[in-house]
């Protein structure tokens, strides 16, 4: 009977977890679902001021800005966002690999790590990376003022000449079922097509004064497109996580009772004999 108690203590635990990991991928959905309506609202925003500055770019010198200054790389900062939370999967994983061989194929002694979201910060402090900042415990209350703190001692790191390129390591959001690790340079700025226009635009005032009121907008931009990016990412790969850890609790609680079934008709089986063998004792 010892046993039976067991398993229905089991059972009892089981469906516990599986409470808990049903309401956490239904926190997980609806901030998921903000998340992305965030993105949408600012994606065409982002969208227009690349196309301005894609355009601007070929007819400014790049010596206006240091932001735009392309240097003979001898070092390199990597910005590596991660959560703060696990229990979402491979999300963190996936992203830490990626910027581990990115980092030791550079040499970590070439490099800068600046660190979002515990998990990152945790990891490379455990293996002595050089890390020059960590952010952390602000994701429950995002909002674009922490892209543009965060982005802040990014961006001096590089304009100081500490180091002569930036890397950003980070999930980008497709779908729910679907996110991709992402390696860009966000600094110096470089797009991919810096040809001259043939076409005429009438820029005003001038171009050179849009290009250094643009720049520092757009890098802005972009540090909140990544952290966006990854916020929603996270919640998805949580919220697939524990779909699937509610499933396979139904699934143990099912395999837990045709046990608890089993060792209950064993009991039952053997007090009938014992009780049929101490009849027959009797009358002997």
């Amino acid at each position: 009977m010892a046993k039976l108690k067991d398993i229905r203590n089991r059972i009892k635990s089981v469906k516990s977890i599986q409470k808990v990991t049903k309401a956490m991928k239904m926190v997980a959905a609806a901030k998921m679902r903000r998340a992305q309506e965030r993105m949408e609202e600012a994606r065409p925003y982002e969208n227009r001021l690349t196309d301005a500055i894609n355009h601007l770019l070929p007819d400014v010198d790049r010596d206006l800005l240091t932001l735009l200054d392309i240097r003979e790389v001898s070092k390199v900062g990597y910005v590596v966002v991660t959560s703060d939370r696990g229990m979402a999967g491979s999300f963190n994983a996936n992203v830490l690999k990626a910027a581990h061989n990115e980092i030791d194929g550079i040499g970590k002694e070439n490099v800068d790590v600046f660190c979002i979201g515990k998990k990152a910060r945790d990891y490379f402090k455990r293996r002595n990376y050089n890390i020059i900042e960590n952010h952390i415990d602000f994701w429950n209350d995002l909002e674009f003022s922490n892209a543009i703190s965060i982005g802040k001692g990014i961006i001096s790191h590089f304009t100081n000449k500490h180091v002569d390129k930036i890397h950003v390591v980070y999930s980008e959001f497709v779908n729910v079922a679907t996110q991709f690790v992402q390696s860009e340079v966000l600094l110096p700025l470089v797009f991919k097509s810096e040809e001259k226009q043939t076409f005429g635009r009438l820029y005003e005032p001038n171009k050179k004064d849009i290009i250094i009121s643009l720049i520092p907008r757009h890098l802005n931009v972009q540090m909140w497109k990544y952290l966006l990016e990854s916020f929603a990412s996270e919640q998805a790969a949580r919220m697939v996580a524990m779909e699937s850890a509610t499933d396979n609790a139904q699934e143990m609680i099912k395999d837990l009772k045709l046990q608890f079934n089993k060792v209950r008709q064993a009991a039952i089986t053997t007090e009938m004999l014992e009780i049929v063998s101490g009849a027959e004792a009797l009358q002997n």
